[in-house]
């Protein structure tokens, strides 16, 4: 039986440390679902569609990654792909609170479902999407944050959008 893991994120846009931790993590399973999730409370500036274009673009060379998208809970999610991990990126101690609580929720929900945190490698430790958006919206240099084959898709999506 194979290991299945599953990535969730909103990926918008996606940024270089969410590809470290998809890399990290199609390491240690047999397979990675990076599934694009629907948050209703976020404003997406790329349309479910899109985020998924802009990760199997980056993620192509990856063939234990398969990217996909859901919407409803994560829990059921995992049941259906049968997935035995959630592997979620840790940036800071502030980032973990949140994401334990998710994974505590999880757990009552799926028992079978583990959580597996990876910190992020340390020269992504600043990075989030909302701060590429930012930085991209007041016309500032994004080529550090995001892949290169993807910088002028997102760049030019973001920028001037305030």
């Amino acid at each position: 039986m194979s290991k299945i893991a599953i990535c969730p994120g909103s990926f918008d846009p996606v940024t270089l440390g969410h590809i470290d931790i998809i890399k990290r993590a199609s390491k240690m399973f047999d397979k990675v679902i990076v599934a694009v999730l629907v948050n209703p409370g976020k404003k997406p500036s790329f349309s479910i569609t899109e985020r998924m274009e802009l990760l199997r673009e980056v993620t192509e060379e990856l063939d234990k990654v398969e990217i996909t998208s859901f919407n409803g809970l994560l829990a059921e999610y995992a049941k259906e792909k049968n997935a035995v991990a959630v592997v979620k990126g840790l940036r800071a101690v502030s980032d973990f609170e949140y994401e334990f609580q998710m994974a505590l929720t999880n757990k009552k929900l799926n028992p079978e479902l583990e959580t597996i945190f990876l910190t992020t490698s340390a020269k992504y430790m600043y990075l989030s999407s909302s701060m590429v958006k930012q930085v991209a919206s007041f016309g500032g240099d994004i080529s550090d944050f995001v892949p290169a084959c993807l910088y002028d898709k997102i760049y030019n999506r973001l920028k001037g959008e305030v």
